[in-house]
């Protein structure tokens, strides 16, 4: 099924210089001292609640603006890597270095830095397996699953939320209801209709089960909101329109007013629903409506890619409306 023709070097062009001063830097000094070149004695209690401050979304931010505040902590979390530390205070320090590189890998995917998202989640990654922590492990290749998932290449992205899944068992956390909430979404976007709909019963019968942290609404938990909009894009996948649109209505119910992105990705799953259920006019109208309310800040990466999704599904005038809208 070729359904994503989101071409990824269009999304690395619009948005630019992919990253802020030192953000690279950062991120290489980080990688280097996971490697094993020095840990130290930081300010463990500091990097803790930097973590806690960022994970909890953009709540009216742009991507860019979050990104800039993050700036100073990840050079601070490069310097306490960089010096020696009790293996205790090591364990503990590499789950939070896990937990603040994958925001920034987060936040890159939004922005539609493909590339630097991908080095981020390896970064998060290598830190999360050295913790020893498999359920951090699940959630990052989880959300790494979602850059090629939502940037036309879902094969791979199948392939990483299986690793996910794997790696967080059967016990229901939000780390296994997000991996299996990306295996149904990748499984229906290479036709396997069959396994998307056991992968969206699994990730039904979990989210029942989830309380505390699992279930707090931050980045790396899995609250109710953030499963309707995942059953929101797996059901129009599946082209259950009825179940797209209740899971749409709920998602929107759930939403804080400043969570711009979500809302767009929200309007712009009604606008593929249109079109699957025969009015590509209202389709395009109501796509080119969204982009055209969206803040500047948000009309690269993740919005566009699914805006040209549906542009790339439309013909003649339609089509020809909504191209002029995302230009």
């Amino acid at each position: 099924m070729n359904r994503r023709q989101f071409i990824g070097t269009t999304a690395a062009a619009a948005v630019g210089a992919s990253t802020l001063p030192g953000i690279a830097q950062a991120r290489q000094g980080i990688d280097g001292a996971l490697a094993g070149t020095g840990t130290s004695a930081g300010d463990l209690d500091y990097l803790r609640a930097a973590f806690e401050r960022h994970r909890g979304g953009y709540r009216g931010r742009s991507p860019h603006d979050v990104l800039r505040e993050m700036t100073s902590d990840l050079k601070a979390l490069g310097d306490v890597l960089s010096r020696p530390h009790p293996a205790k205070d090591r364990a503990e320090l590499a789950h939070t270095a896990a937990g603040i590189a994958s925001l920034v890998a987060i936040i890159q995917h939004d922005r539609g830095d493909q590339p630097d998202a991908a080095r981020w989640f390896a970064t998060a990654e290598k830190a999360a397996r050295e913790s020893g922590d498999r359920r951090l492990t699940a959630w990052v290749l989880a959300r790494h699953a979602m850059v090629p998932l939502n940037y036309g290449a879902p094969h791979a992205a199948a392939r990483l939320a299986a690793k996910a899944r794997r790696e967080a068992g059967r016990k229901p956390t939000a780390a296994a209801a997000l991996a299996a909430a990306v295996t149904a979404r990748s499984l229906v976007a290479i036709g396997d209709q069959a396994g998307a709909t056991k992968a969206v019963a699994d990730v039904r019968t979990m989210v029942e089960r989830l309380d505390g942290p699992d279930s707090a609404d931050t980045w790396n938990g899995y609250p109710l909101q953030k499963h309707h909009v995942h059953l929101s894009q797996a059901y129009t996948l599946l082209g259950d329109t009825a179940a797209a649109y209740a899971a749409q209505e709920t998602a929107l119910a759930l939403t804080g007013s400043p969570s711009v992105m979500t809302r767009a990705l929200l309007e712009m799953d009604t606008a593929a629903c249109l079109r699957i259920d025969g009015d590509p006019s209202a389709a395009a109208d109501t796509a080119a409506g969204v982009f055209a309310r969206l803040p500047d800040s948000y009309r690269t990466g993740l919005v566009r890619s699914r805006a040209t999704e549906l542009q790339n599904q439309l013909t003649g005038r339609h089509r020809e409306r909504l191209a002029n809208a995302i230009e």
